[in-house]
């Protein structure tokens, strides 16, 4: 006779692995599925290979979701001083490259060894496809080296970001199968493509200020071969209202486009009209200037305002129009997933199937860019490992 676990788990990513890790130590027997070869493959090439594993500011408010609430109760319970707490133990060594943003001193590879020595005690078997899942007194897992059983089921294989290394939409087929709702999922996280590639300009980067309405991020650009990205742009690709809802790009953050260039004309009268583009990178500059300012036979004296005004609604709302994104590829998230009207906030647990979970990227809660999906990962998994040993 098959062993009954108390919990199995499918996957082995950050969410899982803690999951299992919390479980574990609560008591219960958990066996966790990967159809991959090794743990943690995100966590791997996270953050530049160093792995940007929290955000020490992280709230409800750093998140997306159709119930902007609901991930304020795991956040609570696990915080991201819980997890640092957590890395210290091990012996790691972190680093604080921007303003709450934590990252591995040597390798993301610090990480999953740090959630393995955890789960120790769970029965991991990677290169384990899943066939299908059925439920009747306890759940029953089909996968290529045969049955396995448990009390509860946990989905946590993630979401369709980053296909190359084995993405796919298993948690969302489960819980439809279950009758869970899904919200529409899209690309998170994602550079976007200009409907007139700017190949010239790739690798231009500099400071600019993206927005979407009133929400609106500060911080890098850069051009690439076929569109944008750059933190800016990656914040918020996930407030589109579709891969066509291009935002505002000020290329002067923090000052007034028009007072800007106004001042330049007052300060040199004299020189050529393409003076006003000082302050952008010199090959930005330069194709700005080939196509606004290349008719002009004068000096900045003589240049009418409304010229001026024109560049300056160009540096300072640049509405690039946009043929769409880079699609799941270069996506680092999935926006969108399970719909949180059918889980309980406090364990991230099914409302109408008991002993089902859902947790990280797989739920409909998407995190900014610097540390936040992590967290969300390290607060549901815990969430949900708490649960299952209390059900024991």
């Amino acid at each position: 006779m098959n062993e009954v676990f108390d919990a199995a788990i499918l996957g082995a990513g950050a969410a899982g692995l803690m999951a299992a890790a919390t479980a574990r130590k609560g008591g219960a027997s958990v066996v966790v599925l990967d159809h991959a070869a090794e743990p943690g493959r995100k966590i791997l090439i996270s953050g530049g290979g160093r792995c940007n594993f929290t955000n020490l500011d992280a709230k409800a408010e750093n998140f997306l979701s159709a119930n902007r609430h609901f991930m304020r109760s795991a956040l609570a319970g696990y915080t991201p001083r819980d997890f640092l707490a957590l890395v210290e133990r091990h012996g790691i060594g972190w680093q604080e490259k921007a303003e709450g943003q934590l990252f591995c001193s040597e390798s993301a590879r610090d990480i999953v060894s740090l959630l393995l020595r955890e789960a120790e005690g769970c029965v991991l078997r990677f290169n384990t496809p899943i066939r299908g899942v059925t439920a009747g007194d306890v759940f029953r897992v089909q996968t290529d080296a045969g049955e396995v059983q448990a009390r509860s089921l946990v989905l946590a294989t993630g979401g369709l970001s980053i296909p190359k290394l084995g993405a796919s939409d298993l948690s969302l087929r489960i819980a439809r199968q279950f009758g869970l709702e899904i919200v529409k999922t899209v690309p998170g996280l994602v550079p976007l493509t200009l409907e007139t590639p700017l190949p010239d300009l790739a690798g231009v980067s500099l400071p600019v200020r993206a927005s979407i309405g009133k929400t609106g991020f500060t911080d890098g650009m850069v051009f690439t071969h076929r569109g944008l990205s750059g933190p800016a742009i990656l914040q918020i690709s996930s407030y589109q209202d579709g891969p066509l809802d291009a935002p505002a790009i000020d290329m002067m953050p923090g000052r007034d486009a028009r007072s800007a260039l106004g001042e330049i004309k007052k300060a040199r009268p004299r020189a050529e009209p393409t003076s006003l583009l000082q302050d952008l990178p010199q090959r930005l500059a330069r194709h700005i200037a080939s196509n606004t300012l290349a008719d002009l036979d004068c000096t900045l004296a003589n240049l009418p305002d409304k010229r001026i005004i024109a560049l300056a609604e160009q540096i300072g709302r640049w509405r690039p129009r946009l043929s769409g994104t880079e699609g799941y590829a270069k996506a680092e998230v999935m926006k969108g997933g399970i719909d949180t009207r059918a889980l309980l906030s406090k364990t991230l647990e099914s409302r109408d199937v008991p002993g089902l979970f859902a947790i990280g990227e797989a739920v409909d809660v998407t995190g900014w860019l610097g540390g936040y999906n992590f967290q969300w990962a390290w607060s549901s998994g815990v969430a949900a490992g708490r649960a299952i040993a209390a059900r024991r």
